[in-house]
């Protein structure tokens, strides 16, 4: 049987297909923290686990116990972001870095945005737009879902 940090491995590497390192910024992780993780040398708290998951398009539980639990949300069938969706994401965050990299005084409660702090604002705009993507998936009209048996 596998364990979380086998389970977050094998996640990182291939839903996302990212290093430690950049996994680990996305997080504000070092690259050994996630190591240790995926190790199963330290354990993440919950708060962690839950960004994790959310990322990693997963449930906390099945990270924790490698078993999914049947809820509204994973029965859907719709849920998942495809590649398609990840390439149209990954086209909204370079506009979005671009427009934020080449204005003028880019300023956050009158003060200037540092270079952390702009990274910062940028992985938190991705995580929103990945999570509306999952939403919105499941709103999608019967007339154009790929099971159109009913």
């Amino acid at each position: 049987m596998s364990t979380l940090g086998e389970r977050l491995r094998e996640l990182r590497k291939v839903r996302v297909k990212k290093s430690q390192k950049e996994f680990g910024s996305i997080f504000g992780l070092s690259e050994s923290a996630i190591g240790m993780y995926e190790r199963n040398e330290r354990k993440p708290d919950y708060e962690t686990l839950e960004k994790f998951a959310a990322y990693l398009d997963t449930s906390v539980n099945y990270l924790i116990t490698g078993k999914e639990v049947e809820t509204a949300k994973s029965t859907d069938g719709g849920n998942r972001i495809s590649d398609k969706d990840e390439k149209d994401i990954a086209k909204r965050m370079e506009q979005i870095k671009k427009d934020l990299t080449t204005e003028d005084g880019l300023l956050f409660n009158g003060e200037p945005m540092s270079e952390e702090a702009v990274e910062s604002f940028l992985e938190a705009m991705e995580y929103a737009i990945r999570q509306t993507q999952r939403m919105n998936k499941k709103y999608i009209p019967k007339k154009y879902r790929e099971d159109n048996n009913e």
